[in-house]
């Protein structure tokens, strides 16, 4: 009865599904994983960050990573260039960032965000920074990308307005060099409010990450559907055989399956059957 699972077109079939079961296995696991990192990644990034945590020197956390991102960082220098990011929301209500260069004792600049105001970007609401040397203290954060969530890159905007906080952007509008990262102050003065941390990119629960789950779904679904398929013709093959041996088939019904019988008889003894 089942000796044709021994014939050619059955041997097909059965390493089609000893292949795309495992490979779909496989990538099932891969993106479950991928979706597994990046749950850890997010739940690292997002972490409260101890209340009383000790201030590290800044090149000491560089380049900022999801274990050094919302760290607080210290530096030293004097304000120079002062800058202000427009259309940034806090607490759902709509403002702007005051953004301040601090050139460090190494020569490098640090984009400092001193704090946030609500309202249009106005140069005449920002607090002027203070003179001479400072020591600023603040939570790391990455540059950000057009990718960022809230930042402002459409270009086009008035002289002395930055879309997005980031050294690649910088470096075309200030003539020093600068760090790959910026800070933003926990405890501002003048009436504005803090900024706070963000997690850095690519480390949310975001489309991606979800994307990655679905994959994973998809790919165990695949695998359901060939064994499913594998049985059904499996099970067709053997109750047609069945009917032909009780003779519930038509005449050209019969005479496919006898033939199919015949083949598999020949497949498997190497003998042609007699007629």
């Amino acid at each position: 009865m089942h000796r044709f699972l021994l014939t050619p077109r059955w041997w097909g079939i059965n390493v089609f599904v000893a292949l795309a079961v495992p490979f779909c296995l496989f990538m099932g696991s891969w993106q479950l994983g991928r979706f597994e990192a990046r749950v850890d990644s997010h739940r690292e990034a997002t972490a409260e960050r101890p209340a009383d945590q000790v201030a590290a020197p800044l090149d000491s956390l560089l380049p900022v990573d999801t274990q050094t991102s919302g760290r607080l960082a210290s530096a030293s220098g004097e304000y120079g260039e002062q800058m202000l990011v427009p259309e940034r929301r806090l607490d759902g209500a709509s403002g702007f960032y005051v953004l301040t260069l601090l050139k460090t004792d190494s020569g490098k600049a640090l984009p400092v965000v001193r704090g946030w105001l609500p309202g249009a970007a106005d140069p005449a609401k920002a607090p002027a920074a203070p003179t001479g040397r400072v020591e600023v203290t603040g939570a790391l954060q990455a540059s950000e990308n057009a990718g960022t969530k809230g930042v402002h890159a459409q270009g086009g905007l008035p002289s002395g307005q930055l879309g997005v906080i980031a050294a690649a952007t910088l470096v075309n509008l200030v003539p020093h060099d600068l760090y790959d990262a910026w800070l933003t102050v926990q405890t501002p003065v003048d009436g504005m409010l803090p900024v706070p941390a963000q997690a850095p990119s690519n480390t949310g629960l975001d489309l991606k990450a979800f994307q990655n789950l679905g994959y994973t779904g998809e790919w165990f679904v695949f695998v359901a559907f060939v064994l499913f398929m594998w049985f059904r013709l499996y099970r067709r093959e053997v109750e047609t055989l069945r009917d032909a041996e009780a003779g519930l088939l038509g005449p050209a019904e019969t005479s496919t399956a006898a033939t199919g019988t015949a083949q598999e008889d020949q497949s498997s003894t190497g003998i042609a059957p007699v007629r």
